[in-house]
């Protein structure tokens, strides 16, 4: 289950003494990214390799394979979704959870194992939660959680949907925030979900209240203001991105 402020994005200007919480991570440079580019042969190889870590197909799964899903051409750059690999990930994700603007919102701080602990119930799970690398133009920028809203506690505290799917996000590095990138990708990501299950009629997000810069990129991305609802540990602004509306948002 994704911590209690998981979902997060940031695009106005972070207060001191960190970045907002949508946007965490310390500067992007070799501290806080994989010097790694990706080509489309490498990410059919890191497609294969998610899967065989993982322990089992995501092909006809409960939210298929991020992985197979085409880039996204954004304005800050072409956009894939990438599945975590542990072994691979997980010393960079742990970087951007030790960041103080994070923990405040992730609770994940601490040494690696912490972070591993978050993401090896998702990797070994049924699919219904796929933690993913954020990659834009072939450089690992940011954190994603695509999951079963429908089948996740979240459930218990809305009127959900069959096959609502829901997002956490944060961004990797303080370059990428205060541009509009987090609203570019929560759009291209919420795009991409719908593009690619077409059961799902909804996207839905449950930022903080309190992360005022997070909801308001939400909004900006096309998401509507459903509804506040009290979930363990916050109280939550419910965003929902409408498959109907998608276009008129």
């Amino acid at each position: 289950m994704p911590p209690a402020d998981a979902s997060a994005a940031s695009d106005a200007a972070p207060p001191e003494p960190g970045p907002g919480p949508t946007d965490p991570g310390a500067p992007m440079g070799t501290e806080d990214t994989l010097d790694l580019k990706l080509t489309e042969e490498l990410l059919a190889l890191i497609a294969e390799d998610r899967s065989k870590a993982a322990g089992h197909d995501f092909e006809g799964g409960l939210l298929g394979d991020p992985a197979t899903w085409p880039g996204a051409a954004t304005e800050a750059g072409v956009f894939h979704l990438v599945p975590v690999v542990l072994e691979r990930d997980l010393a960079v994700l742990s970087r951007w959870m030790n960041d103080p603007a994070v923990a405040a919102f992730w609770e994940l701080a601490g040494p690696e194992s912490v972070t591993a602990d978050h993401l090896r119930p998702q990797l070994a799970g049924d699919g219904r939660s796929v933690p993913c690398l954020g990659v834009l133009d072939g450089t690992p920028m940011s954190y994603w959680e695509i999951y079963r809203a429908d089948l996740d506690p979240l459930a218990r505290h809305y009127p959900a949907r069959l096959h609502d799917t829901g997002v956490h996000l944060l961004i990797g590095g303080v370059g990428n925030r205060g541009r509009g990138v987090g609203t570019t990708l929560l759009r291209a990501v919420a795009d991409l979900v719908l593009d690619n299950l077409p059961r799902c009629g909804r996207v839905v997000a449950e930022p903080d209240l309190r992360n005022t810069p997070s909801v308001s990129a939400f909004l900006s991305a096309g998401f509507r203001f459903s509804a506040e609802v009290d979930l363990p540990g916050k109280r939550a602004a419910l965003m929902i991105r409408d498959r109907t509306y998608r276009d008129h948002l």
